[in-house]
């Protein structure tokens, strides 16, 4: 499919915590790079759908020293390599290698990273889903006009638990539960951040 398609539908994945575990010491190789299990899979079933799918992810790692670029091209070669396997495809993979202390405007919550997929892709970003478990990707999301989607894997749960959240914010248990629901119009309607503050505060 053509990359300026504007017919094809288009997501955006935050990478640590949504495709993959996430680490606190950071991904740092491609042994560390541990698939979420059922995401792949879920990737596959929308790119059978027509989606579209490009990982905006934030790597200070880089900056910070711990792994340098050759490394995370071979973490993102296993990435694509693993997606392969599972019948699944990434079409583009867009990183920011800054700390937050660099003031860059592609760093999320920075929109840079986003807008520049919707430029890669010629499309409007406009209720594009954007996928991500840190208050910093539901940010950027909102601030391009995209769909703010909170998994609770990796950071999830931590996240729901801010006061910060777009409103809006569609909550899935991870992106498996995501893409079943994105799929299949007719189930029940996802949880809102609005939602799941007002059952908490019935406990």
């Amino acid at each position: 499919m053509p990359a300026n398609d504007p017919s094809a539908k288009l997501i955006i994945l935050d990478r640590d915590g949504v495709i993959n575990v996430d680490s606190e010491a950071y991904i740092k190789s491609p042994q560390e790079w541990v698939p979420i299990p059922g995401s792949l899979q879920a990737i596959a079933r929308l790119n059978q759908q027509g989606y579209r799918v490009a990982v905006a992810t934030n790597q200070s790692g880089i900056a910070r020293g711990l792994f340098d670029m050759k490394t995370l091209c071979a973490i993102h070669h296993k990435l694509h390599q693993s997606a392969q396997a599972a019948g699944a495809r990434i079409d583009a993979i867009f990183y920011c290698p800054h700390t937050a202390d660099a003031q860059c405007d592609c760093r999320k919550p920075q929109p840079g990273m986003l807008l520049s997929i919707g430029e890669r892709f010629s499309v409007s970003l406009r209720n594009v889903p954007v996928v991500g478990d840190s208050l910093r990707d539901l940010q950027a999301a909102a601030e391009v006009g995209a769909s703010p989607y909170l998994v609770r894997t990796g950071h999830g749960e931590m996240t729901l638990a801010t006061k910060d959240l777009p409103i809006g914010t569609k909550i899935f248990d991870d992106l498996a539960n995501l893409v079943d629901r994105l799929l299949h119009a007719d189930q029940a309607a996802p949880e809102t951040v609005e939602m799941a503050r007002a059952a908490l505060g019935k406990r």
